[in-house]
């Protein structure tokens, strides 16, 4: 279980009395995603889902916010987040944003059979064309994925391995990237780049 911050009750009941969601009953710490902390928050109103968000910081995560509500009103399946009294999607706790989501029913499956694999390559093209034309506010606060971000990445990463092989590789590399040839026309959608099964909840072989 990946937990890098401790909540107490006091400071989930805290967090919760911003917003219109029930009182307090009870929280867990959920065991999937390796990167933020989330919460399972269950209160007189409902199941509810916290992430606090580690490492980012909040142009990032309104990049995000804004982006499944864009999915949402498209009906593309991803929990809606919920505004708090203010109005507003997300919030700060300790100098971290964090945003409280709805909670969605179903399970993680480490080994999809031949349909749920083809429903998630459509899913994965759905997004893609939804979002083709999708122009977000915070795009500059995440990667935006180019021939010149690859080469970037690259480097730095030849760089911290420091061996004989990485600098190899990353002259291979930048020869590629310098002969790729992209079509300014080429759509440019939303790419999730990590579809592990902890990320995809199935319901109903759905």
């Amino acid at each position: 279980m990946t937990v890098k911050t401790d909540f107490s009750r006091e400071d989930v009941i805290e967090i919760l009395s911003n917003y219109k969601l029930g009182d307090f009953v009870d929280f867990n710490y959920i065991s999937e995603g390796t990167v933020q902390t989330n919460l399972l928050i269950k209160t007189t109103g409902g199941n509810y889902v916290l992430r606090y968000y580690e490492n980012r910081p909040l142009e990032s995560v309104l990049f995000e916010i804004n982006l499944i509500r864009y999915l949402r009103r498209r009906n593309y399946p991803c929990p809606a987040p919920f505004k708090n009294r203010d109005g507003d999607f997300t919030g700060m706790y300790n100098n971290k944003p964090y945003a409280i989501f709805e909670f969605i029913d179903g399970e993680h499956i480490e080994n999809p059979d031949e349909g749920q694999r083809r429903q998630l390559i459509r899913k994965v093209a759905e997004l893609h064309n939804i979002t083709k034309n999708y122009r977000p506010l915070y795009r500059k606060f995440r990667w935006n994925y180019s021939a010149k971000l690859c080469k970037r990445l690259a480097q730095e990463k030849a760089e911290r391995t420091g061996t004989t092989d990485s600098r190899r590789k990353l002259n291979w590399l930048e020869n590629e990237l310098s002969d790729l040839k992209l079509p300014g026309s080429l759509p440019k959608g939303i790419c999730h780049c990590d579809f592990h099964f902890s990320n995809i909840l199935f319901k109903n072989g759905e």
